[in-house]
């Protein structure tokens, strides 16, 4: 059997690199990609570039934007005063999508994870910390209470995130609450239809 060149055997094994792609599916995107006329090719190779060069986490909430902060951190129709707390920026997506939130987020760049040796210094849970506490210290005795939504997924490893920060502001001046278990348990935000994120949205609770 004739060896593959070079090149298609390197484009093989990056395309093998990514999530969910086995061998046999990179081979099938490599070929693809050499029937494709050349500007097509090179439009998917610029589009990474891209992506690479000038998306970045937002200095306020962590999630992917062009600028310094977000189009959701600069709208100031948004309520500063509630965040709700997602695992990654899909999930902010999918939650945005529902038209039921108006206030802000806090993405954390994954959860908790001991099996996968993630822990609290790998996700933006100090920050987060920092920036309720620097709401509280701003607020005014006219103010409304600051409220954290958390909206980690419904398995063991985002609820165990959620009861760290839980734990984390234990004895602030903040309400707490999390989405009602419309989500079934060991789901993800990202895959949830809109309709049963409205529910759990709405019918959060203050967390005890």
């Amino acid at each position: 059997m004739p060896e593959l060149a070079q090149p298609i055997v390197r484009l093989i094994d990056e395309f093998a690199k990514l999530p969910g792609i086995g061998r046999k599916s990179a081979e099938r995107l490599a070929y693809y990609v050499l029937r494709v006329k050349t500007e097509e090719a090179l439009a998917l190779s610029d589009a990474i570039r891209a992506v690479k060069l000038n998306v970045h986490q937002c200095k306020n909430c962590y999630n992917l934007s062009e600028e310094d902060y977000c189009p959701i951190c600069q709208d100031k129709s948004r309520n500063e005063r509630q965040i709700c707390v997602v695992e990654q920026p899909q999930d902010l997506i999918a939650l945005e999508k529902t038209g039921v939130y108006h206030g802000l987020y806090h993405v954390l760049q994954g959860r908790l994870s001991p099996l996968d040796k993630t822990g609290p210094e790998d996700l933006t849970i100090a920050p987060l910390i920092q920036r309720v506490e620097r709401l509280i210290k701003q607020s005014s005795p006219n103010d409304p209470e600051v409220e954290l939504i958390m909206a980690t997924n419904p398995t063991v490893e985002g609820d165990a995130t959620a009861g760290h920060i839980v734990n984390l502001l234990n004895g602030k001046k903040v309400k707490i609450s999390r989405l009602a278990r419309g989500i079934a348990l060991g789901a993800m935000v990202e895959f949830t239809n809109r309709e049963v994120l409205s529910d759990a949205f709405n019918e959060r609770r203050i967390v005890e």
